[in-house]
């Protein structure tokens, strides 16, 4: 399985292991990580980026895959819409049906609306279901919010909107509860505690896990919780376009059923934008940990109806995604594996950086250790380093990766590799979209009741996220975007329905010399070839 150069190298991690048990790896300075992340981080590298030439970021830079399909034509373009034949009518139509998308519609049910979700997959694929480490709250006595805002803060390279972090930090504790409440089985401890670890660029120890199958049973009790409330969910239907009123209110959204493309109309008092991220279009070229159908299609709905872009130009790499073997290259490997005492080493066994910094630092030193340093491990993919997930059980004792890294052992078993005695080859892999709409305090756009929710939202994790706090947020914002969109929709009175938006964007791109052969959202990546 392994090649001659692997095999020299696993021998010299493991002949370094034991020095390293004790090892005191030191953090980087302020200007050290300042100057690794402009030399090393993808966000830097001026040719993945292209300048808007339209839309309320005009002028702005974004990665040139999302550009592509910001500028992109409509799918109704050349389509005559009917927007007097309504489909669906409800209070609340939730785009997305993942776990901000599921709290959202918990939330607004319980507040008397009548709910609807549409998700261009089934209830449940997203990437909450793929979130493996944790979700952080400061819910311990040597812990509080403020400690957790400053830890994120400066995670986030202290560009974190200011009232979204707060509400995050403060509502960070109840949301915990709440899930704990709805039957999440959270690790605990005999006498009941919740388990808390740390994170990469976490003071305190505030991860609450699951194993690490955290986002996979938050999401199978959201979405039980949703089918047992009895709430509608229209599934492998996509929203393509919102719909706006004449007085440029929220309305609802065009729908497209991904098997018949037939298109369909749902009129709605409110709107939530939850569709999750954008790792599906691959940028720079990286492997992603992102399920199939994260496409930053609510960055495009949003954008094309006004709302602006937030850090639109930040992506988070994780560090440790599989290198090897190629059948699972670029799934996550958890950040637990590295809070539980794993350390990352090159290929002769050096351990060259803490375990625990943040994941932007980490990411770009395993990029300058492969590629500045030639420290690197060749694999079928490209390059990797190793993570020695054998120190775990060296540090905890036998069995402990059986009972914490469940999913990790078995994820590797399958292919020969047995975490508990050999390490694993990683690299990063894109993760997380950090930018995102804008928002203010209550969830609500510039445009009159359109919410967004969870991975589509910018400005709560500034520029970069700490581990845990992504799995917190699609619970604190989308339980908020749920109560707020019921409380609205109470007092809404929809004028007549309209796609002006639509046909203004289109002109402004013919204004601005656009010329696209790409439509959009994209809704599913393509991975085949095909000869024109």
């Amino acid at each position: 399985m392994y090649t001659l150069e692997m095999q020299k190298s696993i021998e010299a991690v493991e002949a370094t292991r034991q020095a390293r048990l004790n090892a005191d790896l030191k953090r980087m300075t302020a200007d050290e990580k300042e100057n690794l992340l402009k030399k090393f981080h993808p966000d830097y590298k001026e040719e993945g980026f292209s300048i808007l030439k339209i839309g309320a970021n005009k002028g702005d830079k974004v990665p040139t895959e999302l550009a592509d399909l910001l500028q992109a034509n409509s799918r109704l373009k050349g389509v005559k819409i009917n927007l007097s034949k309504v489909d669906y009518d409800t209070d609340v139509l939730i785009i997305g049906g993942g776990g901000a998308g599921a709290s959202a519609a918990i939330e607004a049910n319980e507040g008397g609306a009548k709910v609807t979700i549409v998700t261009k997959l089934r209830m449940g694929d997203a990437n909450t279901m793929m979130a493996e480490g944790g979700i952080q709250a400061a819910d311990k006595a040597n812990d509080s919010p403020a400690i957790h805002y400053l830890d994120a803060l400066g995670g986030g390279h202290y560009a974190n909107t200011p009232e979204l972090l707060r509400k995050l930090v403060m509502e960070g504790p109840a949301a915990v509860k709440w899930l704990n409440e709805l039957g999440v089985m959270f690790d605990k401890a005999p006498d009941g505690t919740m388990i808390t670890t740390h994170g990469g660029g976490t003071s305190r120890k505030r991860m609450h896990a699951a194993k690490d199958y955290s986002g996979a049973e938050i999401m199978r009790v959201l979405r039980d919780e949703v089918i047992n409330r009895g709430i509608e969910i229209i599934d492998f239907t996509a929203a393509i376009e919102l719909i706006k009123d004449t007085e440029g209110k929220i309305a609802g959204a065009v729908l497209m059923n991904m098997e018949t493309n037939q298109i369909l109309i749902a009129r709605a008092k409110t709107v939530v934008i939850a569709t999750g991220g954008a790792g599906r279009l691959h940028y720079q070229g990286f492997p992603t940990s992102n399920h199939y159908g994260a496409t930053a299609d609510g960055l495009i709905l949003g954008y094309r109806a006004g709302v602006p872009l937030l850090y639109a130009d930040t992506l988070q790499y994780h560090p440790t995604g599989a290198a090897f073997p190629s059948q699972i290259f670029g799934a996550l490997v958890t950040e637990k594996v590295r809070s539980l005492g794993a350390q990352l080493v090159n290929r002769d066994g050096v351990a060259f950086m803490n375990p625990l910094e943040t994941r932007d630092v980490s990411a770009a030193s395993i990029i300058r250790e492969c590629k500045e340093r030639n420290n690197g491990i060749e694999t079928q993919e490209g390059l990797g380093v190793w993570l020695d997930t054998p120190m775990i059980e060296l540090l905890h004792g036998e069995g402990t990766i059986e009972k914490r890294i469940p999913g990790m052992l078995r994820m590797f078993m399958k292919y020969g590799i047995d975490i508990r005695k050999v390490p694993i080859l990683v690299y990063p892999t894109l993760h997380y979209q950090n930018g995102g709409l804008k928002i203010n305090a209550n969830g609500m756009t510039c445009v009159q009741n359109l919410f967004v929710a969870g991975e589509a939202v910018g400005g709560i994790h500034g520029r970069n996220r700490l581990m845990g706090n992504s799995l917190l947020d699609i619970i604190v914002f989308g339980r908020n975007a749920g109560q707020q969109a019921s409380k609205a929709c109470k007092d809404v009175k929809l004028k007549t329905l309209t796609l002006q938006h639509v046909k203004d964007f289109e002109n402004e791109m013919k204004n601005a010399g656009i010329k696209s052969n790409k439509v959009s959202p994209l809704l599913l990546p393509t991975y085949t070839h095909r000869n024109k």
